[in-house]
Order: C-alpha cells, then sequence, then structure tokens
C-alpha cells in the first residue's frame, strides 16, 4: 500500500488574502473555492509540478482532540526546484519578500549556492508561515 502526501492544511487568518498570495504571487493552481456548507470554506490550492497541495479552509471545526494550529505557526515546508536563481526570480517578480540565495557551511548560513542539495531560499506567506526553497539536481526532480 503507497501512503501518500497529498494535502497540509495551512492556518491562515484571511482566506482571500492567502488565496491571492499563493495564486497570484507564487503561482500556484487554485483547484477548489468553494463553501461545502454554510460558513465553510476550502480552498486548495498546488504549486506547478506538485501532487501535494495546500488547502486554506474557514468554519471547519477541529477533528475530536485536535488542537488547530494559529495563522503564521507552520513552519518548514519545503518546495524544491531545479533552479533556485529561476525560482527566486520568479517570486521577486510577483511581489513576494524573498530572502537571497544561500547555502550552509561549516560557518553557518552563507549567501550564494553551496554543493548538490545546498543551495536554498525562504519566505513567509502574509501571516508568517514559513517556507523554504531547495534547489535539487535535475536528473532527481521528477521521480
Amino acid at each position: 500500500m503507497n501512503w501518500t502526501l497529498e494535502v497540509v492544511n495551512l492556518p491562515v487568518s484571511d482566506l482571500d488574502r492567502a488565496k491571492e498570495f499563493y495564486a497570484d504571487r507564487c503561482g500556484f493552481h487554485v483547484d477548489v473555492d468553494t463553501e461545502v456548507a454554510p460558513g465553510v470554506r476550502v480552498i486548495q490550492l498546488t504549486p506547478p509540478g506538485s501532487r501535494c497541495s495546500i488547502a486554506l479552509h474557514s468554519g471547519m471545526p477541529p477533528a475530536p482532540e485536535q488542537h488547530r494550529p494559529a495563522p503564521g505557526t507552520v513552519h518548514g515546508l519545503q518546495l524544491c526546484v531545479v533552479d533556485i536563481e529561476a525560482a527566486r526570480e520568479q517570486l521577486v517578480s510577483r511581489g513576494v519578500e524573498v530572502s537571497a540565495v544561500q547555502h550552509l557551511g561549516p560557518g553557518g548560513w552563507s549567501e550564494g549556492k553551496g554543493g548538490t542539495w545546498n543551495a536554498w531560499l525562504f519566505f513567509h506567506d502574509p501571516d508568517g508561515n514559513g517556507w523554504a526553497v531547495q534547489e535539487v539536481p535535475s536528473e532527481l526532480a521528477d521521480r
């Protein structure tokens, strides 16, 4: 049996603002934007080329014994690209505040690309949820 990660729920304070950020600025595809019941809205967006989507919602009760994270408290979400400079330029051209390309070395983080698997950039959505973008070797991008 395969277990695939297909959707990550992302807490946001303003659905329309978050939808605009992810669709218009980050280039995610809007898969769903619907009111599934009175007062319950779900927006699902998918990064280009990804099988995993993010879900933004309002009015949904938490599952039993589940604690819903507050907007801006999710960090460590990671996207992978084969060209980190092109990805950075695309985000910047769409108005996303994004870090310089960085790599991790013996002295910590430094600007510029490192070796294979060692080129990163970072950004936050309007609520403060944190994203990392990592460059991967092109031959591994479609696995």
